[in-house]
């Protein structure tokens, strides 16, 4: 019990980096599959005069597969660091989850949705410090 915790010390940020990254990933595929519909709806109306706007199933469905697979490598990050002390797949994680949030940016930029856009760049932040602190 005693070198968990020397490893949770020794490792926090990058523990709370991940585990910050797999709650915003995970519930964000949650709120998907539980709300499909809702979800299908409402980024009907916000991409409507995009050239996005026939893709929003497809596009849904390809975002929802990478939050959950994101979510998953982020806590398989944080068990891989308690049991080997290596950050490959945290790492991993985290590159995976900054690229997830550059398309989402573009898709809010597409959109003319700039405040949108703007609560991306909080969660970029946050996955790049990941990229840095696990690499």
């Amino acid at each position: 019990m005693e070198t968990l915790y020397k490893i949770g010390m020794s490792h926090a940020a990058q523990l709370l980096v991940l585990a910050f990254l797999a709650i915003t990933f995970l519930q964000s595929g949650y709120d998907k599959i539980t709300d499909w519909k809702g979800n299908v709806s409402f980024l009907n109306a916000h991409f409507a005069q995009t050239f996005l706007k026939n893709k929003i199933p497809f596009l849904l469905g390809f975002i929802l597969l990478f939050e959950i697979v994101t979510g998953i490598l982020n806590i398989v990050g944080i068990f891989e660091i308690y049991i080997n002390e290596n950050t490959f797949i945290g790492y991993l994680s985290a590159v995976l989850a900054a690229k997830i949030l550059l398309m989402l940016l573009f898709g809010q930029r597409i959109a003319k949705d700039y405040a949108g856009a703007m609560t991306i760049a909080v969660y970029f932040i946050v996955a790049i410090i990941g990229v840095l602190i696990l690499k």
